[in-house]
């Protein structure tokens, strides 16, 4: 893989991150952090709403044909991965009591011109 693509991935990503956090703010959620990072993983965005941490999984995707759609991909394993990562931050953060959530929010980018297809998967996993 080169460079250039990798990077033209990371960009559709973080694209997609910035459309979930601003639909996540329109639906009255506190973004508490975006790409939080501990030894296990990464999360996408840690919310809160009615008192409810959420740990938030975006993933993006083009109009390829390829890979299938973007909620096909969070697998058992990235769910694992996602659910470690948010232990070390509840510990990290004393929030041992906290009710808790998994989200996914699915972005869809569509043909140019035409706005992406944005999903909100609530408790997801």
């Amino acid at each position: 893989m080169t460079g250039t693509r990798k990077d033209d991935r990371k960009q559709i990503g973080t694209y997609g991150e910035e459309l979930a956090e601003a639909m996540l703010r329109q639906l009255d959620y506190l973004i508490l952090c975006r790409n939080w990072r501990c030894r296990t993983g990464e999360i996408d965005i840690i919310a809160e709403i009615e008192g409810i941490l959420v740990f938030v999984e975006v993933r993006t995707r083009r109009p390829t044909g390829h890979f299938g759609l973007a909620k096909e991909s969070i697998d058992y394993r990235k769910q694992t991965k996602v659910r470690e990562t948010a232990q070390f931050y509840l510990h990290r953060y004393k929030k041992y009591e906290q009710s808790i959530r998994f989200d996914v929010i699915t972005v869809e980018l569509l043909e140019e011109g035409t706005p992406p297809h944005i999903e909100h998967l609530q408790g997801a996993f």
